[in-house]
């Protein structure tokens, strides 16, 4: 049987919303590199704050 993974915000490895831990659970990468990639989105141009506001509205909890 396939498993089929869930894009959904992380209840374990979270600071703020669980959304960067949800990411990086969903992609298999470590959270500290999508918490770094936020970061420099936020710096450049303020574009990851909105996004991570997006996401973490849109995002279901684990």
């Amino acid at each position: 049987m396939i498993s089929m993974k869930k894009l959904c915000k992380s209840r374990t490895d979270r600071k703020i919303a669980g959304v960067c831990g949800g990411i990086a659970e969903y992609i298999g990468i470590d959270s500290t590199l999508v918490r770094l990639a936020l970061v420099l989105f936020c710096l450049a141009g303020g574009s990851g704050f909105i996004l991570y506001l997006i996401a973490a509205l849109i995002m279901p909890e684990e």
